[in-house]
């Protein structure tokens, strides 16, 4: 597929998104979402692929939202139940749901559905550009409640929620909203250092992982040691020694 507003690249077992609208600071119109869907579909079914990194064009925003002169368009042309059927409601969820790891290399601001889209990532890798708000209490809608508390925990995520508020870079990485927090000029370094070991280890064992970790957001302690027994018994048996462990071996256990 020929995109128009993302790029899309692969490095080194890494599928690298690039929400591509700088002129606008890359806010996500229905095309760009689309786009962005597909992309992340194509990556998750390429077995080259072990990790997915998400992020913006130019040095000032990740995304600023979504495209309001769109939506006030729509608004005018469309009725809710048009745009209904206009749009796949599940695109975000199945980005969140990929079953490759996720990563939002955050090179600036993060508002409104920008703020929704980094906080269903698995992690993410900011600077001191990076900040995000999660706007959508402020404009009356509804959003991130399915997303933010399994990032930030129930209590922070209620206040970002219902305040609205900006949350600085420093602060993102304090309350776990960043995994790292660097300098602009090691942004895309770190990102890919993270993302180049999780694409080196043993695919269907992240893959196993992640799967398990989404299955079990909900379960209690039994639950989820029982999940875990059940998929590596009957999924995914863990490697045996001579496989899991060949240059130990191979030294004899020395060093």
């Amino acid at each position: 597929m020929t995109y128009e507003h993302i790029l899309l690249d692969r490095q080194d077992g890494v599928g690298i998104v690039t929400l591509n609208r700088p002129d606008v600071l890359n806010a996500m119109n229905r095309k760009l979402s689309g786009e962005l869907a597909d992309a992340v579909k194509a990556l998750d079914a390429d077995d080259a692929i072990g990790c997915i990194v998400i992020t913006g064009a130019g040095d000032r925003a990740f995304s600023a939202g979504g495209d309001i002169h769109e939506q006030r368009e729509d608004d005018r042309r469309y009725t809710p139940e048009q745009l209904d059927a206009m749009i796949d409601p599940r695109r975000g969820y199945e980005i969140s749901a990929s079953r490759k790891p996720t990563i939002g290399m955050m090179n600036g601001l993060a508002y409104g559905g920008a703020a929704v889209l980094s906080s269903s990532l698995d992690m993410r890798v900011g600077c001191e550009q990076t900040k995000f708000r999660f706007l959508a209490a402020a404009y009356g809608r509804i959003n991130s409640t399915w997303t933010l508390p399994n990032q930030v925990g129930w209590p922070i995520a209620k206040e970002l929620l219902f305040s609205a508020r900006v949350v600085e870079a420093e602060e993102a990485y304090r309350i776990g909203l960043l995994n790292h927090l660097v300098p602009r000029a090691q942004l895309r370094a770190k990102t890919m250092w993270l993302a180049g070991m999780i694409a080196n280890n043993h695919r269907g064992a992240v893959t196993g992982i992640k799967s398990l970790l989404l299955q079990q957001l909900s379960q209690d302690l039994e639950a989820q040691w029982a999940a875990e027994k059940a998929y590596t018994t009957n999924v995914m048996r863990g490697a045996k020694a001579e496989d899991a462990f060949p240059d130990f071996i191979a030294r004899r256990g020395r060093g």
